[in-house]
């Protein structure tokens, strides 16, 4: 496929990667699995459901071929980041750390390059890898899974309003859509959407805009007016759950209990649901492609696998990120978490998904990912995104509050990005 965006997959050595030889980041001495033996290393998780039960598979494989203990510490999802700046002011940082973002921990990841080769970032797609550089272009992560954003149809919902379901639509006809199956069925909201900074800018760039490139704020604030007015409007209205969108501060919360209660025929979220809805929905669903505006695709995201400097065992963390992520046991885990691979060869290849209902989601994220312009893995990749992300919830949220106009808020917004920018480089 086209994902490949020019990356070339390489051979995956046959030995480990040991103890450097000296402190040049070229030389790379390579050990023997058995060197290994005895070791431990902390791997600090957080899980979106079925991942989990694949990573203890993975993690028992690592700790059989190598003869050594990992000790999985899964935490929820909001105490990550605070958790693991805790651990890391205490001198007590877990040797392998999954995240969602970099930004807070740059400064304290090992460098991969002594350990798995400066040519190992070949072996994966070329946006997600944005993400984990330095400003030296040393790898201090590995993407390990890709997400994409995208809507979510009850197609019951669809068939009993006599709606039809397009295999291409704007922003306005789909949102005209779920008004009328609104109308027809009854249900309580015609749209949902999770309250994340990631998925409102899907929106802004399906209408041209972008919080951050790789220069610094790039927010057009009138593109961003034009796009964000339907959800306000709708909210406004009772189309879309005010009062969802009001709760629980400028913290992540996710629609996905709005969607499987059957209230609402269309939820904008991510690949990710796809397990979850494949085992817990009552009811027919399919993904749809995005809408476009004056751009098509959705918005990248993803994970990355970490280690830090503060590593007793630094070989052997780098190591498990490695193994973690060669082309067999990446394929393992994206298919049973519902994810999409960073690997180059994996996304030349193909990957098969365990059912025929996962299957054709995926396939739609993979042709949105096709369309998705380069300009959202800049944004994704620029320190200052996830702190953006947060201020532009906040900015919303006003909105929806009779607070501020909406003008007002992203020219408020923009600022914000400046300094942050300024902050965080």
């Amino acid at each position: 496929m086209a994902l490949a965006l020019g990356a070339s997959a390489l051979l995956v050595a046959g030995c480990a990667p040991g103890q450097l030889e000296d402190d040049s980041p070229q030389t790379v001495q390579t050990m023997n699995p058995e060197d290994f033996a005895g070791l431990s290393l902390t791997y600090m998780y957080f899980t979106d459901g079925p991942d989990e039960e694949a990573t203890r598979q993975l993690i028992a494989d690592f700790e059989e071929e190598y003869d050594v203990t990992v000790d999985l510490e899964i935490l929820p999802y909001a105490d990550m980041v605070t958790s693991t700046l805790n651990r890391l002011s205490g001198g007590n940082a877990p040797d392998v750390v999954r995240l969602t973002s970099l930004t807070d921990f740059r400064d304290d990841l090992l460098v991969l390059d002594p350990y798995l080769g400066e040519g190992y970032g070949d072996e994966f797609l070329d946006g997600p890898t944005k993400a984990v550089r330095n400003d030296d272009g040393e790898m201090i992560a590995v993407p390990s899974d890709l997400t994409m954003n995208g809507p979510f149809i009850n197609t019951d919902l669809f068939e009993e309003a006599g709606v039809d379901i397009p295999s291409e639509w704007t922003w306005e006809e789909m949102l005209d859509a779920a008004k009328e199956v609104k109308e027809a069925t009854g249900v309580p909201y015609a749209f949902a959407m999770d309250k994340s900074g990631h998925r409102l800018s899907t929106i802004l760039s399906q209408y041209g805009t972008q919080l951050l490139d790789e220069d610094g704020n790039a927010l057009d604030i009138d593109k961003a007016e034009e796009a964000l007015t339907p959800l306000v409007d709708m909210m406004a209205d009772g189309d879309m759950p005010a009062d969802f969108w009001l709760g629980s501060g400028s913290r992540y919360e996710g629609a996905n209990e709005i969607f499987l209660a059957g209230e609402t025929p269309i939820y904008l979220s991510g690949n990710w649901q796809v397990a979850q809805f494949a085992k817990n929905a009552t009811f027919d669903w399919a993904v749809a492609p995005d809408p476009c505006a004056t751009e098509c695709g959705g918005f990248p995201g993803g994970k990355f696998m970490a280690a830090f400097k503060q590593s007793e065992n630094p070989a052997l963390a780098a190591e498990f990120v490695r193994f973690m992520n060669t082309a067999e046991n990446q394929e393992t885990f994206v298919t049973v978490a519902g994810a999409l691979p960073t690997r180059a060869d994996l996304s030349e290849s193909g990957v098969t998904y365990p059912d025929e209902v996962a299957q054709e989601a995926m396939d739609v994220f993979l042709a949105d990912l096709l369309l998705t312009p380069e300009s959202g893995f800049e944004a994704t990749a620029n320190p200052a995104f996830s702190a953006s992300a947060t201020e532009l919830v906040e900015a919303l949220t006003r909105v929806v509050g009779g607070t501020e106009d909406l003008k007002t808020a992203l020219t408020g917004l923009s600022g914000k990005i400046d300094g942050l920018v300024e902050e965080l480089g």
